[in-house]
């Protein structure tokens, strides 16, 4: 009944970079590597949910799957999450059953899964076997308490907030990534070339930038357009070192409303959302 399509979709998790919290936040602790961007093959979610005759006061969805809570106790739900209709009913998000030109693995999901890229990961339940529309916002397993929620103000690091004073995460945000050279490089030429991604949730990248003066003056990278909506952007650039010795490099993207990566974590409680750069 839907057409079939395949797209290049980023996902990350909320959670990437919570190694680098201080102090630390609970949960896996993610260093840089939360984050992909596969070729997805399915059908979109709009279009099953616009056949399913959404009702005018529906404003949330429920995503369930058949994973089992980590206790074994099948009476208990693993994890539960869902979107707001507006976010649902963007083309974009698939429902899907191929990664990568081939069937997807079991453990990205198989046989069915949602890819809501640009919010965190969390929202594109795996091994999907129901999706519910609501009426409210979705108050399945992971979608109450603090969990994938960040606090409304800025908190200093190790206080305590009122449960009242989250917000659920929506769009993540705006981020890049070193992909080439790898920490540790010894490199004995006064030129090196660098190689990254960047994305930054429902936005489109506007520039990315290097230093490896810590700041002090930045060199904008050669940036490339996504190869389709919500793929990250790939970027790459040619430093000349003024010198023998230690280097860091760093990057900064910034995204089309001109918001930047931060130089410091903004701290939470969870350890979400760390984008600095």
């Amino acid at each position: 009944k839907f057409e079939v399509v395949t797209k290049a979709l980023q996902l990350e998790c909320g959670g990437n970079g919570r190694a680098f919290f201080s102090p630390p936040a609970s949960g896996n602790q993610w260093t840089y590597g939360a984050v992909s961007c596969s070729e997805w093959t399915g059908v979109r979610l709009s279009d099953v949910l616009k056949a399913s005759n959404i009702k005018e006061n529906s404003i949330y969805t429920g995503h369930y799957g058949t994973d089992i809570h980590l206790s074994g106790n099948k009476n208990k739900e693993a994890i539960s999450r869902g979107i707001p209709i507006k976010k649902a009913l963007d083309e974009n998000n698939i429902i899907a059953f191929g990664m990568n030109r081939k069937n997807i693995p079991q453990i990205h999901g198989a046989p069915l899964r949602l890819v809501c890229p640009g919010w965190p990961g969390s929202t594109s339940q795996k091994w999907l076997n129901k999706i519910k529309v609501l009426k409210h916002i979705h108050n399945g397993t992971k979608m109450t308490g603090k969990s994938y929620k960040v606090p409304k103000y800025p908190t200093p690091p190790g206080n305590k907030v009122d449960i009242s004073d989250f917000k659920i995460i929506e769009s993540m945000p705006v981020k890049s990534l070193i992909t080439y050279p790898q920490t540790g490089l010894t490199h004995s030429s006064q030129k090196l070339k660098i190689n990254g991604h960047a994305w930054a949730g429902d936005k489109y990248i506007k520039k990315v930038e290097i230093t490896i003066d810590y700041g002090v003056t930045w060199l904008e990278a050669n940036l490339y357009k996504p190869v389709n909506k919500y793929a990250w952007q790939n970027w790459h650039t040619e430093i000349v070192f003024p010198s023998k010795g230690y280097f860091e490099i760093w990057s900064k993207a910034t995204d089309e409303d001109n918001i930047s990566q931060p130089y410091d974590i903004n701290w939470n409680p969870k350890g979400y959302l760390n984008n600095s750069v």
